[in-house]
Formats: C-alpha cells, structure tokens, sequence
C-alpha cells in the first residue's frame, strides 16, 4: 500500500498538472478543497494519527479540479497498488495484452511462463549478476524509460514496456517464450 504522504504527493501532482492543462471547461475560477479519504487506511501503516499529514488538499481560485479528472487519478493509484501484487499485475498484463495487442488466451499463457521464470511477477525483481529489473527483466532496466520514468515504483510501467518489447522484437509472447527455451534469454 503506498503510504500516505506518496498518494498526497502523487494527488498533489496530477492536480497542478492537470490545473496547468488548458482545458475546454467553461466554468469560473474558484476555490476547491479536496477531503482526503482516512477510512480504510490501516493504522501504524500509513500514520493516521500523525498531526503532520494534511487532510486536506487546497487549492486557489486560480486552480480548478473537474470531478473526472480526479477519478481518473483514482483509477490509474488503484491499478498501480493490484499491480505491486503478482496477481494483480497478472491481470493488468492479460487486460493489456488482449486490448493492446488482440493476442489470444494461449499467447498470455506463454507470457505467463516467461515472466513467471523471470520475476515471479515481482516489478522490485533484479538479478545481482546482470542487472536486469522488473516484472520483464529489462537489460539494462534504463530502457523502459521509453514507457516512463517511473519504472523503477511503477509495475504498469514494466508491463507497458515489457509488452511493447515482446512485440517488436518477437511478435508474440509464444515466440519470446521459445527463444527463451532456446537460449535462457529473451
């Protein structure tokens, strides 16, 4: 679970960004306060009890939120946390390789041989001996980059890029999997 002051961290971010996005909403200017959610957060976890941790998110007049904007910011925390669990990211990767990709049951099937050998689906997974990291093994990790900066925390991240490399350089998962089998990379 991320801990309190990264989502307070991460909600303040999405909103000035979103705020400095020019946007085609006609509504006047005005003061928002955002009331951040405490129940279902664990104690000793995330330190409710800590006077230092705001509740609230404020905003000027000059910053306005639409209601969309901050589900979307919702969904995209909520999918990050299933995919920190290997289940989880199992079923961010079958959604994505399905929608992104059309590939069939049977080409996820192989996805999910490749990356179980390679990580166990762990996005903190690195080898000491070559370095590689995350969810895929990139090597070197830096290449995810292409997807996003935040590889390192971000599980989706690892997918997105390591679906995209399967791809480009294999076609399909089945492919990946057999010059796995082949010569213990891919």
């Amino acid at each position: 679970m991320l801990r309190r002051r990264a989502i307070v961290a991460l909600l303040a971010f999405a909103i000035s960004f979103i705020s400095s996005m020019e946007t085609s909403y006609a509504q006047p200017a005005m003061a928002v306060t955002v009331e951040l959610p405490t129940e279902n957060l664990q104690a000793g976890v995330v330190g409710i009890e800590d006077p230092s941790l705001p509740t609230l998110l404020e905003m000027s007049d000059r910053s306005t939120v639409m209601a969309m904007d901050m589900l979307m910011v919702s969904k995209v925390v909520e999918q990050v946390e299933l995919a920190r669990q290997p289940d989880g990211a199992r079923d961010i990767a079958h959604q994505i390789s399905t929608e992104t990709y059309g590939w069939s049951e049977k080409q996820f099937t192989c996805l999910d041989t490749l990356w179980t050998h390679e990580s166990h689906w762990n996005y903190l997974a690195r080898n000491p001996v070559t370095g590689a990291h995350g969810i895929a093994q990139a090597l070197p990790a830096t290449k995810m980059e292409v997807v996003g900066m935040d590889w390192r925390t971000n599980p989706i991240t690892q997918i997105q890029w390591g679906l995209r490399y399967i791809s480009i350089r294999y076609d399909t998962p089945c492919k990946a999997l057999a010059k796995f089998k082949r010569s213990r990379y891919y």
